[in-house]
């Protein structure tokens, strides 16, 4: 048995309905075995459990732990080589991205998390050749990194079955290109898809391994609507409705994808979900830039989940999701940083702060805008909902698993803050990484004062540097070069692509041409 007891001058449990943060003041949690038991006066509990180790003190604020709703892989696309092109471009630019070590890799993102107190990670792991064999080896590895690292992780491996490159059969667009590269571009797109069966067959095996695993659970991801056909998301939605597991699905994060949907079914591409049966409080909805009123209240009405996520729609001129239009029809959002966040990390502090200033519109009335409690609440309660963890995470409460950040108040507020302002504006607004002090996960402190205590930061981040300093082997070079020759034309098949799009109507008008 391990047991402790975290004190904070103010224990913030949950927000409320009304956006408030529902606190113990002179608080204290204790958890035993990685449960949180009893929540009270600190004094109080000191007395009740003398022998729990204590952690934090009166100058500390305790928050449930962040839950990053989104998230793909650990070294960056820029870092690997690929800009911030379109969405639709960036993917032709990142066949010819480095091979990196999957426990590395993962373990390098999970540093950054963690350091900016996201606790529990929705990790879609995708695009990556092989056999079933090969991909159940590496999921394996990127959730054994998630357990070394002490840090929680609800997994899925994203189902692609079509139009691996662009908004097409593979064959198809493999005819576009010119004959010297239509060998190497159809054996490359091969090597990525694994059959619907394998990847049901994928679950099954990677739901088995973690059946008695605490900090990894698995669930599954229809990777998009273009990326699957009808009868796969049927079979991936009968597959998560027999496990009891949640599913997450991309959807209409650019205009194109939006295009792409009319053309195949005549109407949205969440009016065809809906048809198929996904629609729900299991299916999470990854961006939803481009959902239209109609679908906005059809996602409230069946329950769906949505997971905003801020930085990537900015930075792949995907365009800004609606998130004022989903607060007023009370849809339950996350927040995910997907590949990194704004300024090429994954912070989550300032995640939060930039969904807060993105959608202040122009206005006086504080309602049709996120507060800072909503926030919060989507980057805890709201993230929670969308992982396979739902109803153990995302609030500090006895019975949930005891997942929470330690914030330093004294360097959040120095050298002034004025007691007039509301403790979450201040958290929002003004924490950074440097303030907060502790990370705990399953009860188990596994970041303090900037040191990870389970892996070497130090270490992994050399030993990514001296392998990533060989130079490109014949297959990555090979594969840079194909990425190069298909580049463009990628973006010449996307050229006249919206020529009948539908004339746009925003939602947010923040300015105006004449």
């Amino acid at each position: 048995m391990y047991e402790s007891l975290i004190l904070a001058g103010t224990l913030v449990q949950s927000i409320g309905a009304d956006g408030q943060p529902v606190v113990v003041k002179q608080g204290a949690l204790y958890q035993q075995n990685g449960v949180i038991l009893d929540i009270g006066n600190a004094e109080e509990l000191q007395r009740k459990y003398p022998h729990a180790r204590r952690y934090g003190s009166m100058h500390h604020i305790l928050m449930p732990g962040f839950v990053n709703s989104h998230h793909h892989m650990g070294l960056t696309p820029l870092q690997l080589g690929s800009p911030d092109y379109a969405l639709e471009l960036w993917f032709a630019s990142r066949i010819g991205a480095r091979d990196v070590d999957l426990r590395l890799d993962t373990l390098y993102s999970a540093f950054e998390m963690i350091a900016s107190g996201i606790t529990t990670v929705q990790h879609i792991q995708g695009w990556r050749p092989g056999t079933l064999e090969t991909v159940y080896q590496a999921a394996s590895t990127v959730l054994a990194a998630y357990r070394e690292i002490g840090m929680r992780a609800s997994y899925s491996f994203a189902v692609r079955e079509q139009n691996l490159l662009v908004y097409e059969a593979d064959e198809l667009f493999v005819a576009r290109v010119p004959a010297d590269i239509q060998p190497q571009l159809a054996a490359h797109l091969k090597k990525q898809r694994l059959p619907l069966a394998d990847n049901l067959k994928l679950f099954n095996m990677l739901t088995a391994d973690n059946h008695a695993q605490p900090l990894t659970s698995i669930q599954l991801a229809p990777a998009n609507l273009h990326w699957c056909s009808d009868e796969g998301l049927q079979a991936i939605k009968a597959e998560a409705d027999k496990a009891g597991v949640p599913m997450h699905m991309h959807l209409v994060e650019t205009v194109y994808q939006r295009e792409y949907a009319r053309k195949r079914t005549g109407g949205t591409a969440l009016a065809h979900l809906h048809k198929l049966g996904l629609l729900g409080p299991s299916l999470t909805l990854g961006h939803g830039v481009w959902l239209n009123e109609a679908d906005i209240e059809l996602t409230a009405a069946t329950g769906t989940c949505i997971c905003h996520n801020c930085s990537s729609n900015l930075r792949l001129r995907s365009g800004i999701a609606p998130l004022n239009a989903f607060r007023r029809h009370g849809i339950n959002v996350g927040l995910g940083l997907d590949e990194a966040g704004i300024n090429e990390d994954r912070d989550m502090l300032q995640e939060m702060r930039l969904a807060l200033r993105l959608h202040r519109v122009p206005g006086m009335e504080e309602n049709e805008v996120p507060s800072c409690g909503e926030i919060v609440r989507m980057a805890t309660e709201g993230g929670a909902k969308t992982t396979s963890f739902a109803g153990q995470i995302g609030r500090l409460e006895p019975g949930k698993l005891a997942d929470a950040v330690l914030f330093d108040w004294k360097s959040v507020t120095w050298p002034y803050q004025d007691e007039d302002i509301p403790l979450l504006d201040v958290l929002v607004q003004r924490a950074r990484t440097k303030d907060i002090e502790s990370v705990f996960i399953q009860g188990e402190k596994i970041y303090h004062q900037g040191r990870f205590t389970k892996v070497d930061h130090t270490a992994v981040l050399s030993e990514i540097a001296q392998k990533l300093a060989a130079p490109r082997n014949a297959e990555e070079q090979t594969r840079r070069a194909l990425g190069q020759a298909v580049f463009p034309h990628v973006k010449d098949f996307y050229r006249h692509y919206l020529a009948d799009e539908i004339p746009r109507q925003p939602f947010y008008a923040p300015s105006s041409r004449r």
